[in-house]
C-alpha cells in the first residue's frame, strides 16, 4: 500500500477471511468506528481512544464480510465522532484527495473513500448519517451507497444519531458494489422494474453550473421518462429539520461522555457539539412534523417503479483548510441535497458522473424503502448499457 495517500489510520489491523465465499480474493478497509476484536476504535479522536476498551467481538458487518471471503486490511480515517462532511481531522490529519492534493476528500468516511479511489482496497465500509459516504464518494469519483435505515445491523458501531445512522460501502465499480450488497443483505433481490425517474424542484439549482451539466448529461439518453416534482417543504426547511433532529440525538449519544472527559475537538466539530448541547426535545415539534411529512411524500412517490435523481453534492471537492461563510454555505447546500434520504430513511447510491476541471462530480439515485438491491442492480444494468464512456476526463 502507498503511504502517501494517508487513508489508513492503522494498517496493522489485518483480519483474514473466515471462509471462502462471494467476496473471496477481495480486500476491504473499515472506517475506525466499528468494533474489531482486540482493537479500540478511535472514532477519529484520541480522547475517545484513551477512554474506551478494546472490542471483545467484531461488529456484525465485519463478521458478515469476513464470512463471505473478504480480507480486512486496515482501519481508516474519519472526522471526529463522524460529525463532519469534510474529512479534515484536527488530530490525525486529512487523507489526500486521490486526484488533487489541494482538495478535501470529503467526510466523515474520508479514509474509506480515499483507500478505494487510490486502489488500495477493492471496497471499503463506512457510515452515513448526513452524507458521510455519499459526499466523499462523489468528491473522489467512486460509487457510494447508503442503505435503507435499519436494513443493516449497527451492532458494534459507535453511534452518532441513531435514527439516521446507516452502514454503507464504496467501490470503484458497480459490480463490486452489487457483490458486497449480496453478501450483506439476507434476502435475494427481485429484478428491478423502475420505469419512472423524478427529480425534486430546485435540487439542480443548488449545483454549480458545470457540475449540474455533467449530472444531467447522464440522463439525456435514458429510455425512461423524467418528471420534476415539488415537495411540501422547501429544501432549506428539510435541511434545518434534519440538522435539529440529528443534533439533539448527537448530544443524547455523546453529551455525558463529553461532560465527563472534556475532550479536545477541532474548532468546527467543537462548535457543532456546543450547538447540539443547547437543543431541547420540546423544541423539536416542527422538525418532527417536517420529517413525518417528507417521509410520507417520498414513500408514496417512490413506489416499486419510480426512483429519484439528484446531484450528490453541489460540485467538486472544496479546497483544503477553507474557512468562512462560503464554506458554511457550501455545507448547508450539501445538506439540502443529502437530507432527503436521511429524513425518510431511504437507500441512495452515488454514481461517478464525470469531471469538472479534472475533479469528479456525482449523480445520485434514491429508491423506495428496502429496495436497496433493486437500486444497485438497476444501476448495474444501466451503466452496462451505456454506449459512451461516461468517466472520460
Amino acid at each position: 500500500m502507498n503511504d502517501k495517500w494517508n487513508a489508513f489510520l492503522n494498517k496493522e489491523i489485518i483480519v483474514e477471511p473466515m471462509n471462502d465465499g462471494l467476496l473471496s480474493g477481495k480486500t476491504f478497509a473499515l472506517k475506525d468506528v466499528f468494533d474489531v476484536k482486540g482493537h479500540t476504535a478511535s472514532a477519529g479522536n484520541p480522547y475517545w481512544l484513551r477512554t474506551h476498551e478494546p472490542a471483545s467481538n467484531h461488529a456484525e458487518v465485519v463478521t458478515s464480510l469476513l464470512a463471505s471471503g473478504a480480507k480486512l486490511t486496515g482501519v481508516t480515517h474519519t472526522d471526529e465522532l463522524m460529525y463532519g462532511l469534510n474529512g479534515e481531522n484536527f488530530h490525525y490529519g486529512t487523507p489526500l484527495h486521490p486526484i488533487n492534493h489541494n482538495r478535501i476528500p470529503g467526510g466523515s468516511s474520508s479514509g474509506s473513500a480515499v483507500a478505494v479511489a487510490a486502489g488500495l482496497v477493492d471496497f471499503a465500509v463506512g457510515t452515513d448519517t448526513g452524507g458521510s459516504i455519499r459526499i466523499p464518494a462523489s468528491y473522489c469519483g467512486i460509487y457510494g451507497f447508503r442503505p435503507t435505515h435499519g436494513r443493516l445491523s449497527v451492532e458494534g458501531l459507535i453511534p452518532l444519531a441513531p435514527s439516521f445512522d446507516t452502514i454503507g460501502f464504496m467501490a470503484k465499480d458497480i459490480n463490486t458494489m452489487v457483490d458486497v450488497a449480496s453478501a450483506l443483505f439476507v434476502s435475494q433481490a427481485p429484478e428491478p422494474s423502475f420505469e419512472n425517474i423524478v427529480g425534486v424542484s430546485n435540487l439542480f439549482e443548488l449545483a454549480d453550473e458545470e457540475a449540474g451539466k455533467n449530472v444531467k448529461a447522464l440522463l439525456q439518453d435514458h429510455p425512461v421518462g423524467y418528471e420534476n416534482i415539488q415537495l411540501s417543504y422547501k429544501l432549506s426547511e428539510c435541511m434545518e429539520a434534519f440538522r435539529m433532529l440529528q443534533g439533539i440525538e448527537v448530544w443524547r449519544a455523546h453529551g455525558e461522555w463529553i461532560k465527563r472527559f472534556n475532550p479536545t475537538f477541532g474548532p468546527d466539530v467543537a462548535e457543532r457539539f456546543e450547538w447540539a448541547s443547547t437543543l431541547k426535545d420540546e423544541e423539536m415539534s416542527d422538525a418532527k412534523q417536517v420529517r413525518e411529512t417528507i417521509t410520507k411524500e417520498l414513500t408514496h412517490l417512490l413506489d416499486e417503479k419510480t426512483i429519484l435523481v439528484l446531484p450528490t453534492a453541489p460540485g467538486v471537492a472544496p479546497v483544503k483548510n477553507a474557512v468562512g461563510p462560503e464554506l458554511q454555505n457550501r455545507r448547508l447546500h450539501t445538506l439540502q441535497m443529502t437530507c432527503l434520504a436521511g429524513l425518510a430513511g431511504l437507500p441512495q447510491l452515488t454514481i461517478p458522473a464525470g469531471y469538472v476541471n479534472k475533479l469528479p462530480v456525482g449523480l445520485s439515485v434514491i429508491a423506495g424503502r428496502n429496495q436497496d438491491q433493486q437500486l444497485l442492480t438497476w444501476v448495474q444494468t444501466w451503466m452496462g448499457s451505456k454506449k459512451r464512456v461516461v468517466l472520460k476526463e
